[in-house]
């Protein structure tokens, strides 16, 4: 799809794909092209009410830069006097979150092929100075081949120095955004490992019922793996390795490529068919 002027009247719009914080999202067909997008409608009103006007233009201005077959691309954006429009790729299969919960959990293959792609997309955003800060089931989503797609850049940054903003997902934030010191592109790492302990656990390490509880877990690493579903230890040599409270000894993601778990598991095409 070229780069242009849009309004809503080049799309026509199919049925709701879901609901965000902001708004909905659509799928819709691009008249001219008949190109099958999505169309994530955010409503003004809303985005000044809680102030996330500025958080907007920046995941806008990063994402459309991003060119990677696991980030989701966005093609464009317009808007009129209440909405704004973001015209997204379209990712046949949804959400990872839905997919996780229905699995309960995912096989040692499927797991490490989905880290490895993302990890590759990660090593893609880092070399462009982009930190995602949010990697989380939620924000990821399946393609029609089914290969992921890194989403929802609304935590994103540039990042030519170290940050301080507390963000993301409690369960998925490392210690050093629990304690509010400096952070860099290793965040992603350890939300990269809290993930793979999803994919294969069915639930996030550090998960308790109070806030308070799980701030604790993660200040202190408290890291431990049930004994059922049961999992290899190669795979949770992989995951302590991501885990790490000082974030300059987390394994780096050219090195989590090279980990005998992935090359023993991982499809090399990316590409989990099942």
């Amino acid at each position: 799809m070229e780069q242009r002027r849009w309004t809503l009247n080049d799309f026509d719009i199919g049925k709701p794909l879901g609901k965000g914080k902001f708004g909905q999202v659509y799928l819709v067909r691009e008249k001219s092209s008949n190109h099958i997008v999505a169309l994530k409608v955010l409503f003004k009103s809303q985005l000044q009410h809680s102030e996330v006007v500025h958080q907007l233009r920046r995941e806008v201005e990063i994402q459309s830069h991003l060119r990677h077959p696991n980030i989701l691309r966005l093609y464009g954006y317009f808007y009129d006097q209440k909405r704004v429009y973001l015209i997204l790729e379209y990712a046949l299969k949804g959400e990872l979150y839905k997919e996780l919960q229905k699995c309960k959990y995912f096989s040692e293959r499927r797991a490490a092929t989905y880290l490895a792609s993302l990890a590759r997309a990660l090593i893609y955003c880092h070399g462009k100075h982009v930190i995602h800060r949010d990697i989380k089931p939620e924000n990821i989503l399946i393609g029609a081949q089914g290969e992921l797609k890194i989403a929802d850049f609304g935590w994103s940054v540039h990042a030519f120095n170290r940050r301080r903003t507390m963000c993301g997902t409690l369960d998925y934030l490392p210690p050093e955004m629990v304690e509010n010191v400096e952070h860099d592109a290793s965040v992603d790492i350890w939300s990269l490992g809290v993930m793979c302990y999803e994919f294969l656990y069915g639930v996030p390490p550090f998960d308790a019922k109070e806030h308070s509880e799980t701030y604790r877990k993660i200040v202190r690493v408290d890291l431990k793996f049930p004994p059922k579903p049961i999992v290899s230890s190669t795979a949770k040599d992989l995951i302590r390795q991501m885990l790490v409270k000082d974030s300059s000894q987390r394994l780096p993601l050219h090195k989590l490529l090279e980990h005998p778990w992935i090359v023993q598991n991982a499809e090399p095409s990316g590409v989990y068919r099942g």
